[in-house]
Protein backbone atom coordinates (compact mmCIF):
# COMPACT_ATOMS: atom_id res chain seq x y z
CA UNK A 1 0.00 0.00 0.00
CA UNK A 2 2.46 2.43 0.77
CA UNK A 3 5.00 1.30 -2.37
CA UNK A 4 1.60 2.13 -4.29
CA UNK A 5 1.08 5.65 -2.73
CA UNK A 6 4.60 6.43 -3.41
CA UNK A 7 4.54 5.91 -6.84
CA UNK A 8 1.12 7.79 -7.64
CA UNK A 9 2.24 10.70 -5.68
CA UNK A 10 4.40 12.53 -7.94
CA UNK A 11 2.75 12.11 -10.98
CA UNK A 12 -0.22 13.90 -9.56
CA UNK A 13 1.68 17.25 -9.27
CA UNK A 14 2.77 16.47 -12.89
CA UNK A 15 -0.70 16.50 -14.66
CA UNK A 16 -1.41 19.75 -12.65
CA UNK A 17 1.55 21.38 -14.47
CA UNK A 18 0.27 20.22 -17.49
CA UNK A 19 -3.24 21.58 -17.35
CA UNK A 20 -2.06 24.69 -16.68
CA UNK A 21 -1.35 26.26 -19.65
CA UNK A 22 -5.30 25.07 -20.28
CA UNK A 23 -6.25 26.91 -17.48
CA UNK A 24 -4.59 30.03 -18.20
CA UNK A 25 -5.66 30.48 -21.64
CA UNK A 26 -9.38 29.46 -20.80
CA UNK A 27 -10.82 33.24 -19.80
CA UNK A 28 -9.43 34.10 -23.71
CA UNK A 29 -11.18 31.19 -25.31
CA UNK A 30 -14.13 31.73 -24.08
CA UNK A 31 -13.89 34.90 -24.77
CA UNK A 32 -13.18 34.38 -28.30
CA UNK A 33 -16.06 31.86 -28.94
CA UNK A 34 -18.64 34.00 -26.99
CA UNK A 35 -17.52 37.18 -29.24
CA UNK A 36 -16.33 35.55 -32.42
CA UNK A 37 -17.11 32.11 -33.02
CA UNK A 38 -20.69 31.95 -31.61
CA UNK A 39 -21.88 35.06 -33.84
CA UNK A 40 -20.06 33.44 -37.14
CA UNK A 41 -21.70 30.28 -36.64
CA UNK A 42 -25.38 32.11 -36.24
CA UNK A 43 -25.06 34.16 -38.57
CA UNK A 44 -24.53 30.84 -41.17
CA UNK A 45 -27.77 29.44 -39.24
CA UNK A 46 -29.50 32.78 -39.92
CA UNK A 47 -28.74 33.03 -43.89
CA UNK A 48 -30.68 30.06 -44.06
CA UNK A 49 -33.15 30.55 -42.10
CA UNK A 50 -36.35 33.14 -42.55
CA UNK A 51 -38.58 34.86 -39.97
CA UNK A 52 -42.23 34.14 -40.58
CA UNK A 53 -45.11 34.47 -38.52
CA UNK A 54 -44.98 30.43 -37.48
CA UNK A 55 -40.86 31.07 -36.15
CA UNK A 56 -38.02 30.73 -38.07
CA UNK A 57 -38.42 28.83 -41.51
CA UNK A 58 -35.36 26.90 -43.52
CA UNK A 59 -35.53 28.76 -46.84
CA UNK A 60 -31.71 27.44 -48.19
CA UNK A 61 -30.58 29.64 -50.75
CA UNK A 62 -33.40 31.75 -51.08
CA UNK A 63 -31.99 34.57 -48.92
CA UNK A 64 -28.86 34.54 -51.21
CA UNK A 65 -30.95 34.31 -54.68
CA UNK A 66 -33.34 37.27 -53.69
CA UNK A 67 -30.18 39.76 -52.70
CA UNK A 68 -28.43 38.65 -55.66
CA UNK A 69 -31.61 39.95 -57.49
CA UNK A 70 -31.87 43.31 -56.01
CA UNK A 71 -31.15 45.99 -57.63
CA UNK A 72 -29.91 48.12 -55.29
CA UNK A 73 -27.44 45.21 -53.99
CA UNK A 74 -26.10 45.73 -57.78
CA UNK A 75 -25.78 49.32 -57.34
CA UNK A 76 -24.40 49.03 -53.90
CA UNK A 77 -21.04 47.51 -55.40
CA UNK A 78 -20.71 49.81 -57.91
CA UNK A 79 -20.66 52.29 -54.95
CA UNK A 80 -18.35 50.37 -52.75
CA UNK A 81 -16.02 50.33 -55.82
CA UNK A 82 -15.86 53.63 -56.33
CA UNK A 83 -15.50 54.75 -53.19
CA UNK A 84 -13.10 52.30 -52.32
CA UNK A 85 -10.97 53.17 -55.52
CA UNK A 86 -11.16 56.80 -54.47
CA UNK A 87 -10.34 56.48 -50.65
CA UNK A 88 -7.77 53.99 -50.67
CA UNK A 89 -5.72 55.94 -53.82
CA UNK A 90 -6.55 59.56 -52.69
CA UNK A 91 -5.28 58.32 -48.97
CA UNK A 92 -2.22 56.49 -50.12
CA UNK A 93 -0.82 59.59 -52.66
CA UNK A 94 -1.67 62.27 -49.60
CA UNK A 95 0.18 60.55 -47.38
CA UNK A 96 2.88 59.63 -49.01
CA UNK A 97 3.60 63.35 -50.12
CA UNK A 98 2.98 64.12 -46.01
CA UNK A 99 5.61 61.08 -45.24
CA UNK A 100 7.96 62.70 -47.81
CA UNK A 101 7.99 66.10 -46.19
CA UNK A 102 8.60 64.90 -42.46
CA UNK A 103 11.08 62.50 -43.62
CA UNK A 104 13.34 65.52 -44.41
CA UNK A 105 14.18 66.62 -40.90
CA UNK A 106 12.30 69.76 -40.75
CA UNK A 107 12.21 71.99 -37.23
CA UNK A 108 9.39 70.95 -35.01
CA UNK A 109 8.53 67.76 -36.74
CA UNK A 110 7.66 66.10 -33.95
CA UNK A 111 4.88 68.54 -33.18
CA UNK A 112 3.72 67.88 -36.73
CA UNK A 113 3.61 64.56 -36.10
CA UNK A 114 1.29 64.96 -33.22
CA UNK A 115 -1.22 67.13 -35.23
CA UNK A 116 -1.28 64.77 -37.91
CA UNK A 117 -1.89 61.70 -35.93
CA UNK A 118 -5.53 64.25 -33.71
CA UNK A 119 -7.53 62.94 -36.87
CA UNK A 120 -6.85 59.53 -36.12
CA UNK A 121 -8.23 59.43 -32.56
CA UNK A 122 -11.37 60.83 -33.45
CA UNK A 123 -14.62 58.46 -34.00
CA UNK A 124 -15.51 57.77 -37.34
CA UNK A 125 -19.36 58.75 -35.73
CA UNK A 126 -17.73 62.18 -34.64
CA UNK A 127 -16.15 62.99 -38.07
CA UNK A 128 -18.90 62.11 -39.71
CA UNK A 129 -20.90 64.29 -37.77
CA UNK A 130 -18.24 67.09 -37.74
CA UNK A 131 -18.44 67.20 -41.66
CA UNK A 132 -22.04 66.71 -42.30
CA UNK A 133 -22.09 70.10 -40.00
CA UNK A 134 -19.93 72.05 -42.23
CA UNK A 135 -22.10 71.82 -45.57
CA UNK A 136 -25.23 71.77 -44.15
CA UNK A 137 -27.54 73.32 -45.94
CA UNK A 138 -28.82 75.88 -43.22
CA UNK A 139 -25.88 76.99 -41.32
CA UNK A 140 -23.07 75.06 -42.41
CA UNK A 141 -19.72 76.44 -42.67
CA UNK A 142 -18.92 76.50 -46.10
CA UNK A 143 -22.29 76.08 -47.20
CA UNK A 144 -22.40 79.63 -48.12
CA UNK A 145 -19.74 79.37 -50.74
CA UNK A 146 -21.13 76.05 -52.07
CA UNK A 147 -24.29 77.19 -52.68
CA UNK A 148 -23.14 80.60 -54.22
CA UNK A 149 -24.07 80.96 -57.82
CA UNK A 150 -21.26 82.72 -59.65
CA UNK A 151 -18.99 80.27 -58.03
CA UNK A 152 -21.20 76.88 -58.82
CA UNK A 153 -23.49 78.12 -61.58
CA UNK A 154 -26.30 78.10 -61.94
CA UNK A 155 -27.93 77.66 -58.55
CA UNK A 156 -24.69 76.80 -56.47
CA UNK A 157 -24.33 73.21 -54.79
CA UNK A 158 -26.18 71.07 -51.90
CA UNK A 159 -23.44 68.45 -50.97
CA UNK A 160 -26.09 66.50 -48.95
CA UNK A 161 -28.83 66.75 -51.16
CA UNK A 162 -28.02 67.48 -55.05
CA UNK A 163 -28.73 64.48 -57.04
CA UNK A 164 -26.22 62.09 -59.16
CA UNK A 165 -25.26 62.80 -62.45
CA UNK A 166 -26.27 60.45 -65.75
CA UNK A 167 -24.35 57.24 -65.23
CA UNK A 168 -21.46 57.32 -67.88
CA UNK A 169 -21.59 53.42 -68.47
CA UNK A 170 -25.15 52.17 -68.56
CA UNK A 171 -25.62 51.65 -64.51
CA UNK A 172 -22.64 52.32 -63.10
CA UNK A 173 -22.56 54.46 -60.48
CA UNK A 174 -20.08 57.13 -62.25
CA UNK A 175 -19.83 59.73 -62.24
CA UNK A 176 -20.33 60.08 -58.79
CA UNK A 177 -22.57 62.27 -56.64
CA UNK A 178 -21.06 65.45 -54.68
CA UNK A 179 -22.27 63.59 -51.53
CA UNK A 180 -20.18 60.50 -52.35
CA UNK A 181 -16.69 62.76 -53.60
CA UNK A 182 -17.42 64.51 -49.99
CA UNK A 183 -18.13 60.83 -48.14
CA UNK A 184 -14.19 59.91 -49.70
CA UNK A 185 -12.51 63.15 -48.95
CA UNK A 186 -13.59 62.64 -44.98
CA UNK A 187 -12.87 59.30 -45.23
CA UNK A 188 -9.36 60.12 -46.48
CA UNK A 189 -8.94 62.87 -44.09
CA UNK A 190 -9.49 60.35 -40.97
CA UNK A 191 -7.51 57.52 -42.53
CA UNK A 192 -4.67 59.78 -43.35
CA UNK A 193 -2.53 59.73 -39.93
CA UNK A 194 -2.13 56.12 -39.62
CA UNK A 195 -1.38 55.61 -43.47
CA UNK A 196 1.28 58.67 -43.27
CA UNK A 197 2.96 57.12 -40.11
CA UNK A 198 3.20 54.02 -41.35
CA UNK A 199 4.92 55.08 -44.79
CA UNK A 200 7.27 57.39 -43.08
CA UNK A 201 8.43 54.79 -41.07
CA UNK A 202 9.27 52.73 -43.82
CA UNK A 203 10.88 55.73 -45.68
CA UNK A 204 13.26 56.37 -42.52
CA UNK A 205 14.60 52.71 -43.34
CA UNK A 206 15.83 53.34 -46.55
CA UNK A 207 19.68 53.53 -46.57
CA UNK A 208 20.78 57.29 -47.02
CA UNK A 209 23.47 56.01 -48.81
CA UNK A 210 21.23 54.76 -51.75
CA UNK A 211 19.51 58.04 -52.23
CA UNK A 212 22.91 60.16 -52.23
CA UNK A 213 24.79 57.54 -54.61
CA UNK A 214 21.60 57.94 -57.11
CA UNK A 215 21.54 61.98 -57.06
CA UNK A 216 25.23 61.63 -57.75
CA UNK A 217 24.39 59.62 -60.95
CA UNK A 218 22.20 62.61 -62.01
CA UNK A 219 18.76 60.93 -60.94
CA UNK A 220 16.11 63.59 -60.26
CA UNK A 221 13.62 63.62 -57.69
CA UNK A 222 10.69 61.49 -59.46
CA UNK A 223 13.58 58.55 -60.80
CA UNK A 224 14.13 58.28 -57.09
CA UNK A 225 10.94 58.22 -55.79
CA UNK A 226 10.13 55.74 -59.05
CA UNK A 227 12.95 53.34 -59.06
CA UNK A 228 14.29 53.66 -55.83
CA UNK A 229 11.65 54.64 -52.87
CA UNK A 230 8.57 52.71 -54.54
CA UNK A 231 10.18 49.31 -54.60
CA UNK A 232 12.15 49.16 -51.20
CA UNK A 233 8.73 50.68 -49.61
CA UNK A 234 6.50 47.88 -51.74
CA UNK A 235 5.57 45.56 -48.73
CA UNK A 236 4.62 48.67 -46.57
CA UNK A 237 2.66 49.91 -49.57
CA UNK A 238 0.99 46.62 -49.74
CA UNK A 239 0.14 46.55 -46.14
CA UNK A 240 -1.25 50.24 -46.19
CA UNK A 241 -3.15 49.59 -49.09
CA UNK A 242 -4.75 46.74 -48.02
CA UNK A 243 -6.11 47.94 -44.53
CA UNK A 244 -7.30 50.76 -46.38
CA UNK A 245 -9.64 48.86 -48.05
CA UNK A 246 -10.38 46.45 -45.87
CA UNK A 247 -11.57 49.55 -43.53
CA UNK A 248 -13.61 50.96 -46.27
CA UNK A 249 -14.87 47.84 -47.08
CA UNK A 250 -16.37 47.07 -43.90
CA UNK A 251 -16.49 50.98 -42.18
CA UNK A 252 -20.19 51.90 -41.81
CA UNK A 253 -19.48 54.93 -39.17
CA UNK A 254 -18.84 57.61 -41.59
CA UNK A 255 -21.28 56.57 -43.71
CA UNK A 256 -24.15 56.73 -41.59
CA UNK A 257 -23.00 59.78 -39.55
CA UNK A 258 -22.30 61.69 -42.99
CA UNK A 259 -24.89 60.94 -45.16
CA UNK A 260 -27.00 57.90 -44.15
CA UNK A 261 -26.53 56.46 -47.65
CA UNK A 262 -28.17 59.31 -49.69
CA UNK A 263 -28.91 61.34 -51.19
CA UNK A 264 -31.29 58.83 -52.02
CA UNK A 265 -29.12 55.65 -52.71
CA UNK A 266 -25.89 57.66 -54.18
CA UNK A 267 -23.51 56.71 -51.04
CA UNK A 268 -25.26 53.24 -50.47
CA UNK A 269 -22.24 51.31 -50.13
CA UNK A 270 -22.15 47.33 -49.26
CA UNK A 271 -21.82 48.44 -45.63
CA UNK A 272 -24.44 50.56 -45.54
CA UNK A 273 -26.40 48.43 -47.64
CA UNK A 274 -26.54 45.57 -44.66
CA UNK A 275 -27.79 47.82 -42.06
CA UNK A 276 -30.58 49.10 -43.98
CA UNK A 277 -31.95 45.37 -44.72
CA UNK A 278 -31.07 44.12 -41.22
CA UNK A 279 -32.12 47.11 -38.90
CA UNK A 280 -34.34 49.12 -40.90
CA UNK A 281 -36.49 46.45 -42.82
CA UNK A 282 -35.29 43.62 -40.16
CA UNK A 283 -34.92 41.07 -42.92
CA UNK A 284 -32.20 39.67 -40.53
CA UNK A 285 -31.70 36.16 -42.54
CA UNK A 286 -31.55 38.36 -46.12
CA UNK A 287 -28.88 40.73 -44.13
CA UNK A 288 -26.79 37.33 -42.64
CA UNK A 289 -26.57 36.37 -46.89
CA UNK A 290 -25.24 39.57 -47.22
CA UNK A 291 -22.73 39.68 -43.98
CA UNK A 292 -21.24 35.84 -45.68
CA UNK A 293 -20.92 37.77 -48.84
CA UNK A 294 -18.69 40.41 -47.99
CA UNK A 295 -16.53 37.87 -45.44
CA UNK A 296 -15.71 36.26 -48.48
CA UNK A 297 -14.75 39.62 -50.14
CA UNK A 298 -12.66 40.04 -47.36
CA UNK A 299 -11.01 36.47 -47.10
CA UNK A 300 -10.34 37.15 -50.98
CA UNK A 301 -8.39 40.44 -50.22
CA UNK A 302 -6.41 39.06 -47.44
CA UNK A 303 -5.96 35.71 -49.18
CA UNK A 304 -4.97 38.06 -52.68
CA UNK A 305 -2.65 39.97 -50.33
CA UNK A 306 -0.47 37.46 -48.76
CA UNK A 307 -0.31 36.05 -52.26
CA UNK A 308 1.44 38.84 -53.73
CA UNK A 309 3.55 39.72 -50.60
CA UNK A 310 5.24 36.21 -50.54
CA UNK A 311 6.23 36.84 -54.42
CA UNK A 312 7.60 40.38 -53.56
CA UNK A 313 9.54 38.43 -50.98
CA UNK A 314 10.57 35.72 -53.15
CA UNK A 315 11.98 38.15 -56.07
CA UNK A 316 13.59 40.19 -53.51
CA UNK A 317 15.67 37.60 -51.81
Amino acid sequence: MTQSQSSYSPSKPHRKRDWLPFWLILPTVVVLLAIQVYPALYTVWLSVHERKPAGWTYVGVDNFRRLLNMGLFKESIGHTIIFLVGYASLTMLLGFIVAMLLNRKMRLSGFYVTLLFIPWIIADLLTGIVFRLLVFPDYGIFSGILQNPALFPPDGISILTAARPKPWFGDFPFPPSPAMIYLILASAWRALPFITLLLLASMQTIPQEVLESSRIDGANGWQIVRHIMIPLMLPTLVVALFSLTLSGMNGIGMVFSLTGGGPGTSTEVLSMLLYAIGWRQLYFGRAAALALLIAVINWLLITGTLRFTRLQERSIS
